[in-house]
């Protein structure tokens, strides 16, 4: 069967990245006792070595005009599954057998999702403090707005919002992730302690900042974006977008690994709203399995986005907690590791929740 998801009444759909080999998405998905029984009669694996197990797989080919879908059981393409089913390695000393949550900081005065709340150094490094103490295990500090249409500003300011946060979170003891697309900035947050770099152009925005991330050993978060943040909505197209991303994140991974930064230290993003209309993000959490494929953690950053907002009705992206709580379980279910969110307190209670299920069989590593 052949699948698009362009956008309807556009002929402008086709394949981000060229063509490959197949890429496999997991389905069938199982949790508790369901999944232990299913693995242990040989008829379903464990998602990335986590709670979710999966009993069939979706593959994807590219196609004339679109791409290809077909639909097998496990046990029928086992010895193509490594990619999937291998446990995954801590990334930056986060344990990656259950989920874990990144806290957001924007000290920004026009970012979407806060408008300007913690732009205030101190309020911003209290904001830090707090998302630690409500359960993050990552806090994502950023100086720079990415909203659709914002504008770019220097790498001073960016350096002078930035770095006395990261620096009071990591003298706390929190591991600090850096929001930027800027060589300068992640140089400045790894030497002020900043194990993980977040970068929306997945090294591609810099020309130094694949060489950077390289010998800094740091981790790093490479995102998908379609564009520019000034660019990105204007008629973005894609053959399937589940598809096109990964295969281009998945060609991110390797350039990467090939520039000498292991696969341990790298994670993906699909990067949802980040040049996605509706139907996009939609089916990109459809198929958030599909992103395991890489061998790398999976991050997703669904909270309080446009998206939500406009399928729900809600206009206020601080209105948008029950949304994000839906499409964070979405992820959930497909095995996503590290989810990237505004209200940390209540995502901990939901993810908490999510997990008791799984009590009843234990861990799967």
């Amino acid at each position: 069967m052949t699948i698009t998801s362009s956008d309807p009444g556009s002929d402008r759909g086709r394949l981000h990245s060229g063509a490959g080999s197949p890429a496999f998405n997991p389905t069938g998905l199982l949790t508790g006792s369901a999944a232990e029984r299913a693995v242990g009669a040989g008829d379903a694996q464990y998602l990335a070595g986590g709670p979710v197990a999966f009993s069939f797989v979706e593959t994807l080919s590219p196609a004339s005009g679109g791409v290809e879908s077909s639909l097998a059981p496990v046990s029928a393409l086992s010895g193509r599954l490594a990619a999937l089913a291998a446990p995954r390695p801590a990334f930056a000393g986060i344990d990656l057998s259950r989920p874990g949550l990144m806290g957001v900081v924007n000290v920004t005065p026009d970012s979407f999702s806060d408008g300007g709340d913690f732009f205030d150094r101190n309020r911003a490094i209290d904001q830090a403090l707090r998302l630690a103490a409500d359960g993050a295990a990552i806090v994502d500090i950023g100086g720079e707005s990415t909203r659709p249409g914002a504008d770019p500003m220097t790498v001073t300011d960016e350096i002078s919002r930035v770095i006395p946060v990261v620096e009071a979170a990591v003298a706390a003891g929190i591991a600090v992730s850096v929001d930027t697309r800027r060589s300068e900035v992640m140089t400045a947050a790894i030497e002020a302690g900043a194990a993980i770099v977040n970068d929306i152009t997945a090294l591609t925005g810099d020309s130094a900042s694949l060489e950077t991330v390289a010998a800094s050993g740091a981790s790093v978060v490479l995102m998908h974006m379609q564009g520019t943040p000034e660019t990105m909505q204007r008629a973005p197209a894609y053959a399937l977008a589940s598809h096109d991303v990964f295969r281009w994140l998945d060609a991110r991974v390797a350039a990467c690994v090939a520039a000498g930064i292991p696969r341990a230290r790298i994670a993906v993003d699909p990067g949802i709203g980040f040049g996605k209309p509706d139907l996009h993000n939609m089916d990109i959490l459809d198929r958030a399995g599909l992103f395991h494929s890489t061998g790398c953690a999976v991050v997703f950053g669904v909270s309080r986005k446009s998206f939500i907002g406009r399928i729900a009705g809600v206009d206020d992206p601080k209105d948008r907690l029950p949304g994000t709580i839906a499409a964070t379980i979405m992820a959930l279910d497909r095995g996503v590791q590290i989810h990237r969110v505004h209200d940390v307190a209540a995502l901990r209670q939901a993810v908490s929740v999510w997990m008791a299920r799984n009590a009843e069989s234990g861990e799967n590593s």
